[in-house]
């Protein structure tokens, strides 16, 4: 039996993962929506709250994660998750797990619990992911603290770079792999190749359309941002 979840920041593509993973016989949850999340998220949004009272906030672009790997974690945390994960932790499929992208706010919390599942991180273009609105769009709506700004896609992008910064910040787990949305859908085969050697079973193939990669490159109001260059690098988007 396999357990699997996937790490990536709202907007990043994490539908298509979803998607191809419950296409593949993947017990997904008793309830999940268009995008592939497991609802209902409340639990999940409670538990990134409690989260979050131990991210030490540095000013500017720095948080101190130190106590997320240092500090018991709290009972209310471990409740609420298994509270949310219930349905999908006592079903009885050969291979099942979870998706929701606020699980990548408390992602180090998230493989303390659970250190042998399978973490697949997805990764897209930032400068793509923040063309639209999701609900970590703003830190504070979970308790995370920042420089505020008035500029929605700043906001967006400091949301992506503190998700960004806290999966580096957590030391991989035994059973990985990264992906990025790009070659999911450039090269769907040879992705999906990829994921299967991980995931150890066959995948189902779903339709994938070329338009949203690079479509910021048709955004009129595209700015490029200082503080997300070395992460376009570090990923191979320059």
């Amino acid at each position: 039996m396999s357990l699997i979840t996937i790490i990536g920041r709202g907007h990043s593509g994490t539908r298509a993962i979803s998607h191809t993973l419950y296409a593949s016989g993947v017990y997904m949850g008793s309830s999940i929506n268009p995008s592939g999340d497991k609802i209902p998220p409340q639990k999940m949004y409670d538990a990134c709250r409690v989260l979050a009272q131990y991210v030490d906030w540095e000013g500017g672009l720095s948080w101190n994660f130190s106590r997320l790997f240092s500090e018991e974690i709290p009972n209310e945390f471990t409740d609420l998750i298994s509270d949310y994960l219930q349905d999908v932790l006592n079903n009885k499929s050969e291979h099942k797990g979870w998706k929701i992208p606020e699980t990548t706010l408390i992602y180090p919390w998230i493989q303390r619990m659970f250190p042998d599942i399978k973490y697949i991180h997805w990764v897209r273009d930032p400068r793509d992911g923040i063309l639209s609105g999701h609900k970590t769009d703003d830190l504070r709506d979970f308790g995370i603290q920042y420089e505020l700004t008035d500029d929605i896609r700043k906001r967006r992008a400091i949301s992506w770079y503190y998700q960004y910064q806290l999966m580096k910040a957590t030391p991989e787990p035994k059973n990985w792999i990264k992906i990025r949305f790009e070659d999911f859908v450039l090269h769907q085969e040879e992705t999906l190749e990829k994921l299967e050697a991980f995931l150890g079973f066959p995948l189902g193939r779903i339709i994938v359309r070329k338009a949203p990669v690079e479509r910021w490159k048709q955004d009129a109001n595209h700015q490029e941002l200082d503080f997300l260059q070395n992460a376009l690098k570090e990923n191979g988007y320059q």
